[in-house]
């Protein structure tokens, strides 16, 4: 991939975890990467581990779930690259492990504003990116979850935006398919993260018992959306699962 075909990719989410592992990956093959968060400082950081590839970096600070900044951060990538191949929709967010009943309205609308309506603005701008550009197309890659299948005990909120966001790629990859733009979810399971920390201690299970799960290299996460974004538009793995080997998934419950 030399100057005159580098493809752009924009990570939400990407000053850590996943996301930043995803964006180094990206930069390592000759991709321009746009890193958005919430917080400028850990999208620095992240473009700083990039070594020789930081220059092919663009920091910018979003909140997602915000439709003006979100518009800003399309503007932004517009201006600086004239076209966008790749989002990775990354970004989310959890809440603490408490009863459905005990949560606060507050807390609800905050996962629900960053897991789903942040990927649905950032899609939606997106693909008014990639129909008006030339060549037309693109690709949409959704950040699913274990939980887009079944739930952890207490986990109301991201459970309901990790299955509305399995339908969210189903009517992207319908809408987009007249465009060239191809829409596909990775399910990602106990990927090793600052968020996955307490994995090897013990978390509840759903027979109410407490045990330790593996976790895996967030790196092999990163080689998996690295193969999804690498296929030629006319191809697409419209979903995949990737989770350590021996976590309690098949069979959870």
């Amino acid at each position: 991939m030399n100057s005159k075909t580098k493809k752009v990719a924009l990570i939400t989410g990407a000053g850590s975890g996943i996301g930043r592992a995803v964006s180094l990956a990206l930069l390592e093959v000759g991709y321009s990467v746009v890193l958005t968060g919430r917080q400028l400082s850990k999208l620095e950081a992240t473009a700083e581990l990039a070594g020789e590839y930081e220059k092919a970096c663009l920091c910018k600070t979003c909140d997602v779930g915000n439709p003006q900044q979100v518009e800003e951060l399309f503007n932004k990538t517009r201006d600086t690259y004239g076209r966008l191949d790749l989002l990775f929709n990354n970004a989310g967010l959890f809440t603490p492990g408490i009863t459905m009943e005990e949560l606060t309205y507050e807390q609800w609308q905050a996962v629900v504003d960053t897991n789903l309506t942040g990927a649905f603005l950032c899609s939606q701008q997106a693909i008014k990116m990639m129909k008006s550009q030339r060549p037309q197309g693109g690709r949409i890659i959704n950040n699913g979850s274990i939980s887009a299948h079944v739930p952890r005990p207490n986990s109301a909120p991201y459970t309901a935006t990790k299955h509305a966001i399995t339908g969210l790629t189903k009517s992207i990859s319908l809408d987009g398919r007249e465009f060239n733009i191809a829409c596909g979810q990775i399910d990602i399971g106990n990927a090793e993260t600052p968020i996955t920390e307490s994995m090897p201690k013990g978390v509840p299970q759903a027979n109410g018992s407490i045990a330790i799960e593996p976790v895996m290299d967030v790196n092999h996460v990163a080689q998996a959306v690295l193969n999804m974004a690498e296929l030629p538009l006319e191809s697409n793995i419209q979903f995949m699962t990737i989770m350590a080997t021996k976590m309690p998934f098949i069979g959870r419950g």
